[in-house]
């Protein structure tokens, strides 16, 4: 119950690959690159911050709906549960950051996009009409 959980805005760095695992469970893994802007009140403008890059990945069916649905370069909002690790390769030390992601969508602020549902099972939602609703039937005596 101690996991850090946490939203990221970012831009997807990799092409999102998808494998299957031994046990036949889909996971899609990708990058994401999220860069702070500061207003830089000396010149007068915005500058870009240091970059952050996280490894996302996402199980089952979330797995399969982001490959189907994030390309490169495309704005995120990423939420799930942080894991920092320390890694050693080839004598050199640096440090990990994933996200296990439990939800995923695009950033609307900087886009429109539409939603389609993926699980045929799931009742449909009801239509928006403007229109009047039907009269009800008259009753026969």
């Amino acid at each position: 119950m101690n996991e850090t959980l946490v939203t990221v805005v970012g831009n997807v760095a990799t092409e999102p690959e998808t494998q299957v695992t031994a046990t036949g469970v889909s996971v899609t893994r990708f990058r994401l690159a999220t860069t702070t802007r500061r207003y830089d009140a000396e010149r007068g403008a915005w500058t870009d911050g240091p970059t952050s890059f996280y490894t996302v990945r996402a199980w089952r069916a979330l797995a399969g709906n982001i490959k189907e649905s994030v390309c490169l370069g495309e704005p995120l909002v990423v939420q799930g549960r942080l894991r920092v690790r320390d890694e050693e390769v080839d004598g050199r030390r640096f440090v990990c950051a994933e996200i296990d992601a439990q939800s995923l969508g695009h950033d609307l602020s900087r886009g429109v996009a539409r939603f389609t549902r993926a699980n045929s099972n799931l009742p449909a939602p009801r239509p928006q009409s403007n229109a009047p609703a039907p009269p009800e039937p008259a009753a026969v005596p």
